[in-house]
């Protein structure tokens, strides 16, 4: 391959295996809001107290330490609220071990590159694939003593992997480093106090089929109505039998509405979290459910009607249609998206270029959308680009995780299938063999245009090139068929033409058909003579 790195095989994506949707907790009185934040304060202490036993036990943790902490929860609570709360817990220590992994792996990247670049010598140039030296002695001194640094921080990190030692923040690290930044965050100490106590609360409980509704913890019946099951401590504040407290809010869910009805008609599980929205002050409900995976269909059956090819930039999406055969169909097509601002608007930005994307796919009548298996993680560590600041930024505002996980929830719900592709070289080779020639007065065609068709044709199958090895120019052959062209079934291939007529080699030309003319030539060496050559006889004497 000449130095290119061997391309990994595209394969359609697997389909979506939960579902979670939620609606607003409206109309509630002051005794509701009591009754809320004393439960999500009470659970949020025990499941805080439990998370520091868990952290605590490390790697020694087992089934009977989980249920020694289960039963100690279960005095103070409900055997449903403990068995919920733990496994929350066993969740969060999970997820930090693999946060834990991924900064060791940061570490790892970051000191190979820094050992390189300080074992060349002062000055040398870089190429595409490494970095080069550093541009002073005062750079190299700074970058020696970064080193020893990230050295110091990866033996740390490992050895707290081995004792099973972890990190966790109920609440959010980042919000707990805001408490020393209010004037920045435009918070006071009141509204961060709020905003903080309402992360640490814990109001959710699991499902379990076979139960009324499929919840016994927080129960919504098909009518809206939501009561919940009171812990112990606070069992005095029920309003209904057996320890519950009923909610003036009803509960209608607009999207997938009717599956959640099924579902807890029948008692099938249904897990529900509520969550207060300090910025807005609004309450909220989320139910969740497991489902069947969605079965993926095979790669050819996705080829099959031809593939949308989707490139992923910073500010939109460049996407172009191909047939199965590869070729580009239609004018280029760009979503656009505003990533600056909250965490909630780049979400609602990313989800409806990608309604638009769909709907697109839906109407033009493909089965698939291709698009590349982005991962920035070794792109963006400081030693790899150094002063180039913009540029990580960059990368690292493009959402490459949240957007493969929408789309394929997304495009499952209308048939269409994801296959992911290799980004290797599709920007270069895009621009290199597609760009120009789809270029017309009427169309102009981005480097982002042309990989989004680079990337289309590697979900199909074909090389990204339009033509390889075509023939020389004498046109003889000894350099035989080009490398990329149609099957022998396709419509349209490459081959010798068919005859003009019916008539046989040598034979005449059938009755009731034109017989074909003769051409003038336009050469004077094909041209048929009319002199009569004649021999002198003085010249034939001597």
């Amino acid at each position: 391959m000449g130095g290119l790195r061997e391309l990994a095989v595209p394969f359609v994506a697997p389909g979506p295996c939960g579902v979670a949707i939620r609606d607003r907790l409206k109309h509630l009185t002051p005794q509701d809001e009591k009754v809320l934040r004393a439960v999500g304060a009470h659970q949020g202490a025990l499941a805080s107290r439990d998370l520091k036993t868990r952290c605590a036990d490390g790697l020694e943790h087992g089934a009977d330490t989980w249920a020694a902490r289960k039963r100690e929860l279960t005095k103070e609570s409900s055997s449903r609220i403990a068995g919920a709360i733990t496994n929350a817990t066993h969740d969060q220590w999970a997820l930090a071990r693999r946060c834990q992994a991924a900064h060791i792996r940061n570490l790892d990247a970051g000191i190979r590159t820094l050992r390189h670049r300080l074992s060349l010598p002062i000055g040398e140039k870089g190429t595409r694939r490494a970095a080069g030296g550093y541009r002073s002695k005062s750079e190299w001194f700074r970058k020696s003593r970064r080193l020893a640094a990230l050295e110091d921080r990866h033996a740390a990190a490992v050895a707290d992997r081995r004792a099973g030692r972890v990190r966790v923040v109920r609440g959010g690290k980042r919000l707990l480093n805001t408490r020393h930044h209010l004037t920045e965050a435009r918070l006071t100490e009141d509204e961060w106090r709020e905003r903080w106590e309402a992360g640490r609360w814990f109001l959710a409980a699991d499902g379990e089929s076979g139960k009324r509704f499929g919840n016994e913890t927080i129960r919504v019946t098909p009518d809206g109505e939501v009561s919940i099951k009171l812990p112990v401590p606070l069992a005095h504040l029920a309003n209904a039998r057996h320890g519950r407290y009923i909610l003036t809010a009803r509960i209608g869910f607009a999207h997938r509405g009717a599956e959640w009805a099924d579902r807890i008609e029948a008692n099938r599980a249904v897990a529900y979290r509520i969550h207060l929205d300090t910025e807005r002050g609004r309450w909220y409900l989320t139910a969740s459910w497991q489902r069947p995976l969605v079965q993926t269909i095979p790669l050819e059956t996705a080829r099959a009607r031809g593939m949308i090819g989707v490139d992923t930039n910073a500010d939109h999406f460049a996407a172009y249609r191909l047939d199965r055969h590869g070729n580009p169909v239609g004018e280029p097509h760009r979503f656009g998206y505003d990533l600056s601002g909250s965490a909630g608007h780049r979400d609602a930005q990313i989800r409806h270029a990608l309604t638009r994307l769909i709907n697109w796919a839906r109407r033009v009548g493909v089965a698939a959308i291709g698009i590349e298996d982005l991962d920035f993680t070794p792109e963006k560590t400081r030693e790899k680009h150094g002063r180039r600041k913009r540029f990580r930024q960059l990368i690292s505002g493009i959402p490459t995780g949240k957007l493969k996980a929408r789309l394929v929830s997304m495009a499952a719900e209308h048939g269409l299938s994801v296959v992911a592709v290799d980004p290797a070289y599709t920007s270069l080779w895009g621009a290199q063999h597609w760009q120009k020639p789809l270029t017309t007065p009427h169309r102009k065609m981005s480097r982002h245009d042309a990989a989004g068709i680079a990337i289309g044709r590697r979900a199909l199958g074909h090389p990204v090139r339009r033509r390889t090895a075509p023939p020389p120019h004498d046109r003889s052959d000894r350099a035989g068929h080009r490398t990329a062209q149609a099957g022998p079934g396709d419509r349209g291939r490459e081959g010798t033409r068919p005859p003009t007529t019916d008539r046989p080699p040598g034979g005449p030309a059938p009755s009731g058909k034109r017989k074909r003319g003769t051409s003038a030539s336009n050469t004077v060496r094909d041209a048929p003579s009319t002199q009569q050559w004649v021999q002198d006889s003085l010249m034939c004497t001597g």
